[in-house]
């Protein structure tokens, strides 16, 4: 039995993958992806799932998400699960198919939320507003 783990990241969310042989049953959080809301999200994380095809009904995939909103979720679940089903199959035209699709289904998104400077209200950038009277 072939067991993978991954992880993936999207801003502060956090998405832990395990990937093992199995009947293609899909947990997120151990609540299946069927019942999995908003349904925005829901496709967001499929998107891996139907570009690998029969692939997915092969493994069983668990994912725990942590941290974050739920589209953040959402795209670091779907960042982990697309990286473990490349390990899982070795497949070089799988990776193609992914990059070419979407890249970030497979290399994550750097950007994070700018740290907030002193005297600022709790913005970054924000000032305040100048009256010159």
């Amino acid at each position: 039995m072939k067991i993978v783990h991954m992880s993936g990241k999207r801003k502060r969310a956090i998405a832990r993958v395990t990937l093992k042989d199995g009947k293609g049953i899909i947990k997120i959080n151990n609540q299946l992806i069927e019942s999995f809301e908003p349904k925005f999200a829901r496709m967001k994380i499929m998107e891996p799932l139907i570009l690998a095809g029969e692939l997915t009904k092969k493994v069983d995939i668990n994912v725990d998400v942590a941290g974050g909103g739920v589209i953040s979720q959402a795209e670091s679940a779907r960042l982990a699960i697309a990286r473990a089903l490349v390990e899982y199959s070795k497949s070089n035209s799988l990776k193609e198919s992914f990059l070419k699709y979407d890249r970030h289904l497979l290399v994550a998104d750097t950007r994070r939320k700018e740290a907030s400077k002193p005297n600022r209200h709790g913005q970054a950038r924000a000032k305040r507003q100048k009256s010159y009277r």
